[in-house]
């Protein structure tokens, strides 16, 4: 049994709201690393985040985030759609369990397609967003190959992003895309572009995937690695 089973659900919310749903689950790192500057960035890039997809009427309705932080691995938000999501305060502490983050951040991910088939929920394929400044402190093998295997499936797309510091040659094997390196501190320009790639996700036919703009442009908040 996961350490999440036994987290409230209530069916009236797909009652209310049958439109497909968007996941969208952010693996941070609060690790000791990210204390000062980056980590107050961070937390103002959820807070313009929530604001950006709240302002896209369709986008409100369908994605869903939720959040899950390693440095310990705790899940601070459950799948919520943006009217309901509260960006946290997070605070920084302990090492960087990546491995373990991942792991139990894909079993979330199962566990709420479940309940969308169980309710007659139609679904696209979920995100998965890392972002980190350092390298696993655990043993992160069995991530690397869950990653694989769900993106060879298409039960989800795995996206990896550093910050300066990042262990970009962990990182690169973790992930089957390219990961990307975040200019500076520029997290709200960042979750712009989420939040506007997400909209454009919830626009499409579950199936598709729409055209999303290039991150890493020479005007992008990201440099390829």
């Amino acid at each position: 049994m996961s350490d999440f089973d036994q987290l409230p659900f209530d069916p009236a919310d797909f009652a209310e709201n049958p439109e497909p749903r968007c996941q969208c689950l952010l693996l941070l790192d609060t690790s000791a690393s990210m204390s000062g500057k980056p980590l107050e960035e961070l937390n103002a890039g959820l807070v313009t985040f929530k604001d950006e997809l709240l302002a896209d009427s369709l986008a409100a309705k369908r994605v869903e985030v939720a959040i899950m932080t390693f440095g310990p691995v705790q899940l601070i938000n459950d799948f919520q759609t943006p009217d309901i999501f509260q960006p946290p305060r997070l605070v920084s502490g302990g090492d960087t369990p990546m491995g373990a983050a991942i792991l139990q951040g894909i079993d979330l991910i199962e566990q709420r397609k479940a309940r969308y088939k169980e309710n007659g929920i139609a679904y696209y394929r979920p995100w998965v967003f890392m972002i980190t400044d350092g390298g696993p402190t655990d043993y992160w093998l069995p991530a690397a190959a869950a990653i694989k295997q769900g993106e060879a499936a298409k039960t989800f797309q795995f996206f990896a992003v550093g910050v300066e510091g990042a262990d970009f040659e962990i990182l690169k094997q973790l992930s089957v895309r390219q990961p990307l390196q975040l200019k500076g501190l520029r997290f709200r320009d960042l979750f712009v572009w989420l939040s506007n790639s997400l909209n454009v996700i919830s626009r499409s036919r579950t199936d598709e995937t729409g055209p999303l703009k290039n991150p890493a442009a020479p005007e992008g908040w990201a440099s390829p690695r």
